[in-house]
């Protein structure tokens, strides 16, 4: 079978997407694949060409899937004593996924598909891929239903045997951003799956098409058809659906038992309360990177890092470097370093793309608030790009850029200097000895978020006295500190908020995707 019968098999679409020959995205409902009264135009970034008409899901036409999840039980699709052959049901379609995944063809077919929709270099994109089967690969075999371990405790007496059970939570939503539209969505989709559990799925509709695709992909391997929904809608419509309430027998309850979203904090925390409580969030983060004092053999390498936690993918990760404390000592020697790097950034390569939810006049006004600061001065960017382009005057299309603040003003400006720009734009400062490192740690802790940090240095002091101090939680440490990663094999997600949502390891799944059962066994005959 050649590569054009094998995707034909899998996904429907054209071949090349345009817009005599847009891709049809359509619903998945009880099994089955189903059109909604209106369509949605999404565009290519780069050209504002049509290339996909989504289902566009109106508030009316919710009912169908909130009795879809109602046929799930709160008790889950399985657990570990209900249909517990289901777990190594999944361990197969994760190896059958995996493999497809492996596949050369259908590799490219993904990142083609993530860059098509989401610009922003081969590299990165063919990584998310990558990224999704090492984790379809680590869940293949038994280790789904190695997930729902119980633990045992002695009892009182013979007979007697608590066991805590791994149980899920049953009808529950996933809501994904556009940044990681493969990665982010499949890791969450499938340890809701694992533990029990029936999503409905909302992809951001910018890049929709790629989570229909991997739900293609998925159903291919073996996925039984009413395990999960996927819906196309706005963001207004799949907030009325994670609100909808229930009622049987006089007693309101939840359709959706929880929420799992990645996305911008506001959003989160609002869904939050919407819900009751009733979420898992990860949401954006205003990242830090602190440097101790470098040797100067390492400035290149960690420029390089720098560089790309800063400008890969336009800045467009909840984990992007927002903003650079340099020692003073090495200050005037590495930045220009970073600028270098900076500069060599394109679109011919993708190395710099559209910055699909802030404009540039959203952000020039930014930076130029951030330059009116005393002290304040632009270190290098600072305005669209020169470069001939069809990007939509309704996306950014921004030079790498860095804004230099004085430690000493930042605190009078916090707000406006820990404002989190989704798109190619950074605040860098120095700090000296001692009591500086103390204002700073002060004001990591101010941050509103914590997903992630990075802590330059192999002073294994410097390190503990900055790590003992901060609560971000996803730290990189050591002289290869980074922000940006979010590989599968360790916990990726924020800290600093019970709510808190975890991707990627098993610890990661059990804390986002189920819940404690204790079970107090007691068989000793009067």
């Amino acid at each position: 079978m050649d590569a054009k019968e094998k995707m034909s098999v899998i996904f429907p679409w054209p071949e090349k997407l345009s817009l005599e020959n847009p891709a049809k995205l359509k619903n998945f409902l009880k099994g089955e694949w189903v059109d909604a009264q209106n369509t949605k135009k999404i565009i290519n970034p780069l050209s504002g060409e049509t290339i996909i008409l989504m289902a566009d899901t109106q508030k009316e036409e919710l009912l169908p899937f909130i009795k879809a999840l109602a046929d799930c039980s709160e008790y889950g699709l399985h657990n570990p004593l209900l249909n517990p052959e289901r777990y190594r049901m999944y361990g197969d379609v994760c190896r059958k996924a995996a493999q497809l995944l492996r596949d050369q063809d259908i590799r490219k077919y993904f990142a083609d598909l993530i860059n098509l929709v989401m610009p922003k270099g081969f590299d990165q994109a063919v990584g998310e891929v990558d990224v999704t089967a090492s984790f379809l690969e680590t869940f293949s075999g038994n280790n789904v239903r190695n997930l729902a371990k119980g633990v045992s405790t002695p009892g009182n007496h013979a007979g007697e045997q608590p066991i805590n059970y791994r149980w899920p939570y049953g009808p529950v939503a996933i809501i994904t951003p556009f940044n990681f539209p493969l990665e982010i969505m499949a890791l969450q989709l499938m340890g809701a799956l694992f533990m029990g559990n029936k999503p409905i799925l909302k992809q951001s509709s910018t890049t929709s098409i790629v989570a229909e695709a991997f739900v293609r992909l998925l159903l291919h391997c073996g996925m039984p058809k009413n395990d999960m929904l996927l819906i196309h809608c706005s963001g207004e419509v799949m907030e009325k659906l994670v609100r909808w309430r229930m009622v049987e027998w006089g007693i309101s309850y939840p359709a959706v038992q929880l929420t799992q979203f990645t996305g911008g904090s506001d959003v989160a925390h609002r869904l939050l309360r919407l819900t009751l409580g009733r979420g898992r969030v990860e949401d954006a983060g205003f990242d830090w990177k602190l440097m101790g004092p470098l040797n100067k053999k390492d400035y290149d390498e960690i420029a390089k890092q720098c560089d790309k936690d800063a400008y890969a993918a336009s800045g467009q990760k909840c984990s992007a470097q927002s903003i650079l404390f340099v020692h003073a000592f090495d200050f005037d020697e590495f930045v220009p370093k970073l600028k270098v790097l900076a500069e060599k950034r394109n679109l011919a390569d993708l190395s710099v793309g559209p910055v699909l939810t802030w404009n540039n006049k959203q952000l020039q006004d930014h930076v130029n608030k951030l330059l009116a600061i005393p002290g304040a001065r632009l270190l290098f960017g600072g305005k669209p790009l020169s470069e001939k382009h069809s990007i939509p005057e309704c996306y950014g299309s921004y030079e790498p850029t860095a804004v230099f603040v004085p430690l000493e003003k930042i605190t009078s400006y916090f707000k406006l200097v820990t404002t989190e720009v989704f798109g190619p734009v950074q605040v860098i400062t120095y700090w000296r000895e001692n009591e500086e490192l103390d204002l700073i740690i002060k004001m990591l802790n101010r941050m509103k978020n914590h997903l992630t940090a990075g802590v330059v240095s192999n002073d294994p002091e410097f390190l503990n006295y900055v790590l003992g101090r901060t609560v971000n939680g996803t730290t990189y440490a050591g002289i290869r500190a980074r922000t940006t990663g979010a590989p599968e094999w360790h916990f990726f997600g924020p800290a600093g908020h019970p709510a808190g949502a975890g991707i990627g390891t098993p610890e990661a799944i059990i804390h986002t995707w189920s819940q404690n059962r204790m079970i107090n066994y007691d068989t000793k005959e009067f």
